[in-house]
């Protein structure tokens, strides 16, 4: 992986952007907003297009050089005047030198009649680092997909229909990695049957090679200093060219629920309330189902969670489902309230061997240092606050959070109704509806269910076979002293404590696979105190914890779920029997793939297993499987996506020779 780099900017006398990479302007000195309005807005007929959504649908444009968000704003301004209010817009871009905070925040001030849209538009432009990074706006009507990264890096991998491309690169003659064929290749892979598309450029060879890839360009009067530009529609794939690879029929996109818009989700944790509220931003309605009394009672129920990204330096799946879902949870923490429901204090993790400081180096080296850097002993013990025997890693974005908040923030939707005492303990379906239903009791049904109740969706026989597995975890609460307030961040080293909130340390946590209840033990107070002293024996006598007696220890377990490969299961699920009939192909051969549609379960999707990252994985996950269920552009790169689908330990058992019996 290659850290990000911020454009580096030079500002004329007028205030504007000059990029000194590809020595550029970002917009015309002309009249930018005119240029853009005229080139992108007008060539796409986007007012007439907008106008034509019905309640429920949606338009998605696609972007090469999201730059200052110029052509993004533009467009949001332009569907905020002219879309029902059902309607919605998706806005995917791809920019590999995305700008600083600061400087998006100066250059947008030269637009003051977009000052409504820059205000939220910075206002979650928070935590973007490389890949895919969501940000969802104005409630969730507008949702912006940024793939920050190398263009031919980013597309290749992003799962959707661009109805509306803007080809916005820096000048052909400046920067022409952006107007090459495989990129006109991937546009035209992505493009929506009918797909139009404009840029300001009239080149000669750059028009050729978007013809080449199935547009058809046509020259147009330009506006300004510019004579003509390009604008287009896709006529199809070239009948020269071979076909793009499609996706994997059990990996492929089930088809659409028909009928009224009503999901069940079971489960109201992290994972459950997450994925009610992602669906409701899309105008479903929502049935969320919870066994307790109140939300946020186990695993999610801890009154604080570490916000942090534990990482690979060589790209993996679960590293890029962590970078990104670390943005986005990051993100959506800014509408809660600071301090009491979370804290960007920051997290410190101790390079506490030999092994644990040589991967800290490989991911210094890996990442930008605005994501995590190296301190050494002396500047690690001055962030923390407290005496600390080694440096170690900083996250200076991360911190804690008290799930349960985001919980409840997330189910407040007017579309979500939260059914407490639920306890589904049968799934049928009847009629193109599901009915969970407890003994004879019908509790809810819907045309869609989605399993969000961690290692409880064994119970069902239709994922009764996924491998999930709980992990019991212990924390324990300490209670501030005057002396413990000067712990300034998280720091964790095998275990975790955070500074307090609401007077209380959290301190953890225990792993027991073998235990089954849920009773606090001793054992484990002393043993998450011995993780305490690893941490910071300066800590452990200004929170005074070893003069309390052991048996007055408070704090809580719960049981994490994980699966074997440490990645979440999410996505719909498919009949397990039928699968192995449809793909026993496989056994003999694995790269064959069989031209036979996947054994669905309609309406079936799941969103478990995320571990002890949950607050970093599920909020995404949510937003994955409600692409999955809207059609939209996925919010990870396809193989992410694949890499975290239930249907990959089917396939691997039909490959591995074991069928399901």
């Amino acid at each position: 992986m290659n850290p990000v780099t911020h454009a580096q900017l030079d500002w004329d006398d007028q205030g504007r952007p000059h990029s000194r990479v590809f020595d550029d302007v970002y917009f015309s000195d002309q009249s930018g907003l005119a240029e853009t309005r005229y080139v992108f807005l007008e060539q796409n007929r986007l007012q007439e297009r907008f106008a034509a959504l019905p309640a429920g649908g949606r338009l998605v444009i696609g972007e090469t050089g999201f730059g200052t968000g110029l052509n993004f704003l533009c467009a949001w301004q332009l569907f905020e005047q002219h879309a029902v209010a059902g309607a919605r817009l998706h806005f995917v871009s791809v920019e590999k030198y995305p700008l600083s905070h600061a400087d998006l925040q100066r250059a947008l001030a030269l637009w003051p009649e977009l000052a409504p849209f820059a205000a939220q538009l910075l206002a979650q432009y928070i935590a973007i680092h490389q890949g895919f990074q969501r940000l969802v706006l104005d409630n969730g009507r507008v949702t912006l997909t940024l793939l920050i990264g190398d263009a031919l890096e980013q597309l290749p991998q992003l799962d959707a229909q661009i109805d509306a491309w803007f080809l916005d690169g820096f000048a052909p003659a400046k920067n022409p990695d952006m107007w090459t064929a495989e990129l006109f290749v991937e546009l035209a892979r992505l493009a929506a049957p009918g797909s139009t598309i404009s840029t300001f450029t009239s080149t000669g060879w750059v028009r050729r090679l978007i013809n080449a890839a199935g547009f058809k360009m046509k020259r147009t009067p330009g506006i300004g200093h510019k004579w003509e530009i390009l604008r287009g529609e896709f006529l199809g794939w070239p009948a020269q060219s071979p076909a793009p690879p499609t996706a994997k029929p059990w990996f492929a996109r089930p088809p659409a629920i028909e009928g009224e818009r009503h999901a069940m989700v079971i489960g109201g944790g992290l994972a459950g309330c997450a994925t009610a509220a992602s669906l409701a931003a899309r105008g479903w309605r929502v049935s969320l189902l919870e066994r307790h009394a109140a939300l946020a009672q186990e695993a999610s129920g801890n009154p604080q969670g570490v916000l942090y990204l534990k990482l690979s330096a060589h790209g993996t799946a679960l590293s890029q489902l962590i970078l990104s879902g670390f943005g986005h949870t990051r993100r959506l923490l800014e509408h809660l309230h600071r301090g009491v429901d979370w804290n960007d204090c920051g997290v410190l993790q101790l390079a506490f061997n030999a092994r644990e400081a040589e991967r800290q180096a490989q991911l210094a080296d890996a990442f930008a240092p605005g994501l995590l850097h190296l301190l050494d002993q002396t500047a690690a013990q001055a962030r923390a606050g407290v005496t600390l025997d080694q440096g170690g890693l900083f996250f200076p974005e991360g911190g804690w959070v008290h799930p349960p908040a985001l919980c409840q923030w997330q189910a407040q939707h007017p579309l979500i109704e939260v059914l407490t005492h639920h306890e589904a303990l049968e799934l049928q379906r009847v009629e193109g509806q599901w009915q969970a239903r407890a003994d004879d009791t019908l509790l809810a049904s819907a045309s869609v269910v989605v399993l969000a109740g961690a290692a409880d969706i064994k119970r069902f026989p239709a994922s009764a076979d996924l491998p999930l597995k709980r992990i019991r975890g212990q924390i324990t609460s300490l209670a501030q002293t005057p002396d413990s307030q000067a712990l300034a961040t998280v720091v964790c080293a095998e275990g975790y404590v955070a500074p307090a909130r609401l007077g209380e340390h959290t301190l953890g946590a225990s792993f027991d696979f073998k235990r089954d209840d849920l009773a606090p033990t001793v054992a484990e107070h002393i043993g998450n105190l011995e993780m305490l002293r690893e941490i910071s024996t300066d800590l452990l006598q200004r929170l005074r914890a070893e003069q309390l007696p052991p048996q007055q220890l408070q704090g809580r377990a719960a049981f994490r779920c994980t699966s074997p490969d440490y990645l979440p299961i999410v996505g719909p699920l498919a009949d397990h029997a039928a699968f192995d009939r449809v793909y026993a192909a496989l056994r003999k051969d694995a790269r064959q793939v069989p031209d036979a549609a996947c054994p669905w379960l309609d309406g079936l999707y799941i969103n478990s297993g995320h571990g002890s990252r949950g607050l970093v994985t599920a909020p995404l996950c949510a937003e994955l499987l409600a692409a999955w269920l809207d059609d939209e552009p996925l919010p990870l790169p396809a193989s992410v996506a694949e890499a975290c689908h239930p249907n990959r330990f089917a396939l691997r058992g039909l490959i591995r020779g074991k069928a399901h019996s």
